[in-house]
């Protein structure tokens, strides 16, 4: 019996692709108890050659390629939840690994807690060219999400929810509330974001807990060219942009941007507190969060 399905939409990354699924079929939980779902979103390098390689070389363990052409992460996560089997689904992104028991952790989180509908696990920021010295745990939020609310399982902290490269629902979870909205998330390389949530707002206004489970570890691998200036101003502007589209969404736009102006208060306070270079870097990340917020075009 499948007990869990595993979902990861990939676009063009197929080395990165094939690396997290190394870290996948080290799973502790029995091959027969949960399945992979890998959705091709329009990737235009050689995903399924390299996929379909894979698999046969683990012919032991459900691995599944299935495509999405319409391009976006929430399509193919939304194509992800078609497409599995098990009445639960975790989603984890093409550039991570886990840890051997990530998917045992949620089947029997789900299994001991027959109310919960949404979870998500630990995120540990992995930087193989080493960890740069202006990134503070203000802007690393942007870059990578890490998170540990500690060893037990509990609630998601108030204003926090799981990261999108690590969360799993009871499949009923998306029956009541719906999917990923796909005016929303990463389409090729672009990254606006807000989709994962944009989803956990609608869950909680649904009366649903979002809950911790600290056992679903997951490593973030941010290679070097997601650390450069121009790399992070942009993903900070659409940081923004998401904010903006998300408040359009749910009519609230007056109230973004009277808090993005209160978080300029807090950001210039932090500034004062820190070493120069990070406070540069924590200023600029406030600056183009902002230009995504009010449509500042220079």
């Amino acid at each position: 019996m499948i007990r869990i399905s595993l979902i990861i939409p990939t676009h063009n990354r197929a080395a990165r692709l094939i690396a997290a699924l190394e870290s996948v079929v080290q799973q502790d939980l029995p091959a027969a108890e949960w399945e992979c779902v890998v959705v091709n979103n329009r990737s235009e390098d050689d995903t399924e050659r390299r996929f379909a390689a894979f698999a046969a070389a683990h012919p032991a363990h459900n691995l599944r390629l299935v495509a999405e052409p319409e391009p976006g992460v929430s399509y193919a996560r939304n194509r992800g939840v078609r497409e599995a089997a098990a009445p639960v689904l975790a989603f984890i992104d093409d550039d991570e690994r886990v840890n051997a028991g990530f998917l045992r952790a949620y089947a029997d989180f789900f299994d001991a807690h027959p109310a919960a509908m949404v979870a998500g696990g630990r995120i540990i920021a992995e930087y193989p060219a080493g960890r740069p010295a202006w990134l503070s745990k203000y802007t690393e939020m942007p870059i990578a999400n890490p998170m540990d609310f500690g060893s037990q399982v509990r609630p998601f902290p108030a204003g926090r929810v799981p990261g999108g490269g690590n969360m799993a629902f009871r499949r009923e979870a998306f029956d009541g509330c719906g999917g990923f909205d796909p005016a929303l998330g990463r389409v090729g390389r672009e990254l606006i974001g807000g989709e994962e949530n944009d989803l956990f707002e609608r869950l909680r206004v649904a009366g649903r807990t979002i809950w911790y489970v600290p056992d679903a570890v997951m490593w973030h691998i941010i290679p070097p060219e997601k650390l450069t200036e121009a790399y992070f101003r942009r993903l900070c502007r659409n940081v923004g942009v998401s904010q903006r589209l998300r408040a359009g969404i749910h009519d609230r736009m007056l109230r973004t941007k009277v808090l993005e102006v209160i978080k300029w208060g807090a950001t210039l306070l932090l500034a004062l507190t820190m070493p120069p270079r990070r406070s540069v870097w924590l200023l600029r990340m406030r600056r183009e969060i902002s230009r995504g917020i009010f449509i500042i075009k220079n």
